[in-house]
């Protein structure tokens, strides 16, 4: 296990310095370009917080903190990790840690100050007075599974670390979230007792300078029943919660362990506490502690300046090598900027671990009523939700933070995926449900409790998103942009053409064909909103899309045998649905459409994400007439308004509401980044995500090689730019009085696929 580990961290490095060190970089570029206006975007606090809703978020991809500084001088942070589902099924906390130090960090008469310095992505407090100055440093290493703070005073401080634990004795979970394993706790017969939240365990018996904790599933709650119930048994070895086991270790040299919660530093005017925090799955207890010590010595064997230099290396890369930095001086054009170089950061921070980022919460959620293990919708995958942090990662040239997202849907779920098709529709290939746990079962909530044997229908009882099919050719799509950024080949063979394959012989098997040879696509849904459907606009436009695209791929390499299914699937679809509104032709959720129920508005969905309907194409009338009689309006949350507008070239539109969505954090949480609630939980990456891709989008579109620059951007912004465009290309820009008076483009030839929209350079 300890192997795996190991060779899970040097992974991420060494994809990282493929993608920032290889190709990515350019001579020509300006290294300092993305990191020159980045300080002006550092949030800085002039006073303590009262509690966690004034956290700070902190994070490697994989660990998260939400740390703050109450009243009295203690830090204290959340401790998360991607990979940390309890035996419910839930994803958790990992713990919390409090710092209190002597002098404290708040004193009468002492200025304060605490800053998220983005560059090194450290949080910083200083603490000056007559007595003495305090500076602490805390930060998850990029690099390794390792929380590391550093404290200087100009007089000796002492500091004592102690471990506030909630799960300290065995409790029934009473509140209901939509995805829990056990949504409705009466059903089956013999599950009337409540869910139980079971303790963490203290190490009692720790070495003397150290104390740590960890959560151990002993049981697994959910699984086996639900595979039983959903007939997918023969995917149930190994329990994706049975056995599994996280926690931390706290650690300092010259340290003293006062208790099991409780390590002394003894005075001293420098100061480093270590906190190493692991997941293992399966594990026991004592396999967790091994793998735990060999970790810690792993830590103590490097020097503490290579690690910090290395981690400084990582995010000064992250942050070279893209960015949108809008300069305008005004209050609007700095809270977008603002925002949009927050939202990448907590991106960042959560987007390289074992699983998908969360949609609901991501790893930064506080604790409500109490819990701080709530998420509003649980711990499930909506996959319209959680797609939308994926879709700006490209452009950002992001590419190591979409792997998590192919990793579980489209490689470990794969076959049952399949099977899961085969047996609720009788059908070949593959669809992948809207709602899944981690492990690929469907919600409780959404498949329903009766045994598949049982149903003469064996699809889902909900009717939410019974026939909402989407999700397939929507991965597909995301991953052809993956695979025509990088031109990684071994992910095309591998990934990219199986998904396809599955995903699209899943709608020629499915569906029948009329008279005329084209598809009858019913039953099916219109995304959530419009359950009675024939030929639903997102399904038909992403067969179509993901048809031009894949069909368009180097014959090289892709067979003959592939290209003529792409092409006789292409051949059946039926035509994009249109309706007739005041006489204006405009796109339609379906061909047929009835029963409305939700809000979106999928007859846009040609428009975002397929972009079979943009602003320079002829077809664009057909999606402003859809655009302006729309049923239903908004910006915050999941809604895309905004983003057709921009796929659309509605500059001022676009650049009206994405000032509305900046501006649109939560009031309840001092971060301004953190958004939400919305439609889901806070932070809301669903918000936040169609922020960071409707910011690229004003700036930059491609279509095949065409490369659109500024096809709407308001005009009386400046900005610069460094975005990633298909086929390993760089592009980087300065906008000012709304044209373009720098550009560099890297390869030099990719230059003439570069369209400028607006005024020229």
């Amino acid at each position: 296990m300890r192997t795996e580990m190991k060779r899970y961290w040097i992974g991420l490095g060494l994809l990282f310095g493929a993608l920032a060190g290889g190709w990515l970089v350019s001579a020509s570029v300006c290294w300092g370009a993305g990191l020159a206006g980045l300080a002006r975007h550092n949030v800085v606090w002039e006073r303590p917080s009262d509690d966690c809703n004034g956290s700070m978020p902190l994070g490697n991809g994989d660990i998260g903190l939400n740390a703050w500084v109450e009243p009295d001088g203690d830090l204290v942070f959340y401790i998360s990790k991607t990979d940390a589902w309890d035996d419910n099924g839930r994803l958790v906390k990992v713990g919390k840690i409090r710092v209190t130090f002597t002098p404290p960090l708040v004193r009468p008469q002492a200025t304060f100050r605490q800053e998220l310095d983005l560059k090194t992505a450290t949080l910083r407090v200083r603490s000056a007075s007559n007595d003495g100055d305090v500076e602490v440093r805390l930060w998850v290493d990029a690099n390794r599974p390792l929380i590391q703070l550093a404290a200087t005073g100009s007089e000796a401080l002492a500091a004592t670390a102690s471990i506030e634990l909630w799960r300290t004795e065995r409790y029934a979970l009473e509140s209901l979230q939509v995805s829990d394993l056990m949504e409705d706790r009466s059903k089956p017969g013999n599950l009337h007792q409540p869910v139980f939240v079971e303790p963490d365990t203290l190490l009692e018996d720790a070495p003397d300078d150290r104390i740590g904790w960890y959560h151990h599933n002993a049981k697994s709650v959910g699984p086996a029943t639900i595979a039983r119930i959903q007939g997918l048994e023969r995917f149930n070895d190994p329990d994706p919660l049975l056995h599994r086991t996280f926690g931390a270790m706290v650690t300092a040299q010259g340290a003293r362990r006062l208790n099991a919660t409780r390590l002394e530093l003894p005075p001293a005017k420098t100061q480093r506490l270590s906190i190493h925090v692991l997941t293992q799955h399966p594990a026991r207890p004592e396999q967790w502690l091994a793998a735990m010590e060999q970790t810690i010595a792993e830590t103590e064997r490097s020097d503490f300046a290579t690690r910090r230099k290395a981690h400084e290396q990582w995010w000064s890369g992250f942050w070279q090598r893209s960015w949108i930095d809008v300069t305008t001086d005004d209050d609007d054009a700095r809270a977008v900027s603002q925002a949009y170089a927050l939202q990448r950061y907590i991106t960042a921070c959560a987007g390289r671990g074992r699983y998908p980022i969360k949609f609901n919460g991501s790893i930064f959620t506080v604790p409500y009523e109490g819990d701080p293990d709530f998420r509003r919708w649980g711990p499930g995958y909506w996959w319209q939700n959680t797609r939308l942090p994926y879709t700006a990662m490209c452009a950002a040239g992001d590419f190591e933070m979409m792997r998590p997202l192919f990793r579980m849907y489209a490689e470990e779920l794969a076959p049952l995926h399949k099977y899961r098709t085969k047996i609720q529709t009788g059908a070949e290939g593959a669809f992948i449900p809207e709602c899944i746990y981690f492990f690929g079962y469907q919600f409780t909530a959404t498949y329903g409790w009766t045994p598949i044997e049982q149903r003469d229908d064996k699809l889902q009882t909900s009717p939410w998103h019974k026939w909402e099919w989407v999700s397939g050719p929507e991965l597909v799509f995301m991953m052809l942009d993956y695979y025509e950024h990088t031109l990684d080949e071994a992910f095309l063979t591998k990934t990219l053409l199986p998904t396809a394959r599955e995903i699209l012989t899943f709608f020629d098997s499915f569906y029948e064909t009329n008279a005329e040879g084209k598809l009858v696509m019913t039953p099916a849904m219109a995304c959530e909103t419009w359950r009675q459907c024939t030929n639903p606009m997102p399904e038909v436009a992403g067969l179509y899309a993901t048809t031009a695209r894949l069909l368009a791929l180097p014959t090289e390499l892709t067979t003959a045998e592939q290209r003529a299914f792409w092409t006789a699937l292409r051949q059946k679809l039926p035509p994009l649905p249109t309706r007739r509104v005041n006489d204006v032709l405009a796109l339609a959720p379906a061909e047929k459409f009835a029963d409305r129920h939700n809000v979106e508005n999928p007859e846009l969905y040609a428009v975002f994400p397929f972009r079979l309907v943009a602003f320079e194409k002829p077809n664009a009338p057909l999606g402003l007439a859809a655009l302006r009689h729309r049923w239903h309006r908004g910006n915050a949350g999941w809604r895309q308004d905004d983003l057709f507008m921009a796929y659309l070239g509605l500059a001022e539109e676009a650049g009206a509401s994405i000032v509305q969505r900046a501006r649109n954090k939560h009031k309840g949480s001092r971060f301004p980044a953190f958004w939400g609630p919305n439609y889901d939980w806070v932070p809301d990456q669903c918000h936040g995500g169609v922020l960071t891709r409707l910011l690229q989008a004003m700036v930059m579109q491609t279509d095949g090689k065409k490369i659109f620059l500024l096809p709407a951007w308001p005009k009386t912004w400046d900005a610069t730019f460094r975005l990633h465009a298909p086929y390993r290309t760089v592009v980087e820009g300065e906008i000012r009085g709304g044209r373009i008076v720098r550009l560099d483009v890297t390869p030099a030839a990719r230059r003439n696929d570069v369209v400028v929209v607006g005024s020229g350079p």
